[in-house]
């Protein structure tokens, strides 16, 4: 087996043509990304805060625990994974969003396949994102990527 010579980081971005304020508070408030990620979440991203978010189509639940925030600038939580999202102005309409995960465990297969999948997940979040903020579009894409894995 090869072993890999550097730890993967997944890094996705995506201009989203709204102020940093809207954007950065898309990812605080689970009312708002509720529409474009997960269902539901027990309560606002801050700092110190322990929260679940939950995609009921999956029978899915993640621990997350918030690490930093600087207002409309980053978000730092750990998911059993670090992910980072950094929200840069570019205008007074426009967010430049990336975000980051890193500290994948396993076999070199293993971090490789959760690197992909995030890559893949993370893209997918950014492009409802933009859909919902930008035209009010709910696309639905995390629930249709994978409509029918509830089913055994």
């Amino acid at each position: 087996m090869t072993e890999l010579l550097q730890d993967p980081k997944v890094k996705v971005e995506m201009l989203i043509r709204k102020p940093v304020q809207e954007v950065f508070e898309a990812f605080i408030d689970p009312g708002i990304t509720s529409k474009f990620w997960f269902t539901q979440g027990t309560g606002r991203l801050e700092v110190g805060s322990h929260v679940q978010w939950h995609w009921e189509m999956y029978g899915a639940t993640a621990d997350v625990e918030v690490k930093e925030i600087e207002e409309n600038k980053r978000i730092l939580l750990d998911w059993g994974t670090l992910v980072e999202w950094t929200f840069t102005a570019q205008a007074d309409n426009e967010t430049f969003v990336t975000i980051t995960d890193s500290g994948f465990r396993g076999s070199s297969d293993e971090v490789v396949k959760q690197a992909l999948n995030s890559t893949e997940g993370f893209t997918i979040v950014l492009c409802g994102l933009k859909a919902y903020l930008e035209h009010g579009v709910r696309l639905n894409l995390v629930s249709d990527k994978a409509p029918y894995a509830h089913i055994s």
